[in-house]
């Protein structure tokens, strides 16, 4: 398949992987800027110039979907060569090394260290808009720093253990909180991830994807 990029566009292939209803991830990539494609093609996954990998319902059966199509193994040869992946919600959730959800543990991806767990807060689902604190240096904040985002979720990754050694860049964390803090955003050089839905957030989650496709326009000039 052609992964030529529409005009000035960058390509964006959002990850079909049966992972319930993403159409409103591809219309919001295009509303910010991208020529973004569902697709389960594997050289359009690998060539794009941006990889999103959403995901809704259950840590594990996220992870046997992935593991069911072998998508794992182009997360990972995409991040190794330094191309951009963009998680969302449990496509967020899935990059840490496990996720544990009613006493069962899952191994995830391991891109980083740590584990999901349930929220320790009154009511769960967390359901809704809410604030985030945007790290220091964070791209998909710039400009807006103060917005509300949406939320729907039961678990997170409530701790952040990877040590980043100079030359490499500190990872930007962005933290929000329902009961307790937990990791709204992490950038980490080419990966990145939001536990909130941008597709959801209205005029913000747009101009924070929009923010994530202009790195991918520097990246590929």
């Amino acid at each position: 398949m052609s992964v030529t990029p529409s005009e000035d566009r960058p390509l964006v292939a959002v990850l079909d992987y049966g992972s319930g209803n993403v159409h409103s991830a591809v219309k919001a990539l295009i509303a910010a800027g991208a020529d973004a494609r569902l697709t389960s093609d594997r050289g359009l996954v690998r060539d794009a110039d941006g990889l999103v990998v959403p995901g809704v319902g259950a840590f594990r059966a996220v992870m046997d979907a992935l593991r069911e199509s072998r998508a794992d193994e182009l997360i990972d040869r995409r991040l190794a060569g330094g191309r951009p992946v963009l998680g969302i919600c449990v496509g967020m959730q899935v990059l840490f090394e496990h996720g544990v959800e009613r006493g069962e543990d899952t191994e995830g991806l391991g891109e980083w260290p740590g584990a999901v767990t349930e929220l320790d807060a009154p009511v769960l689902p967390h359901m809704g808009w809410n604030t985030v604190e945007p790290g220091e240096g964070s791209v998909l904040f710039r400009g807006i720093e103060r917005e509300r985002f949406y939320f729907v979720h039961s678990y997170a990754a409530q701790s952040w253990t990877l040590d980043v050694m100079p030359p490499f860049p500190a990872p930007a964390l962005t933290w929000s909180r329902h009961g307790a803090p937990f990791l709204a955003a992490v950038e980490n050089g080419p990966l990145s991830a939001t536990q909130f839905h941008p597709e959801k957030s209205g005029e913000a989650g747009i101009r924070l994807l929009s923010n994530w496709i202009g790195a991918l326009r520097r990246t590929t000039v």
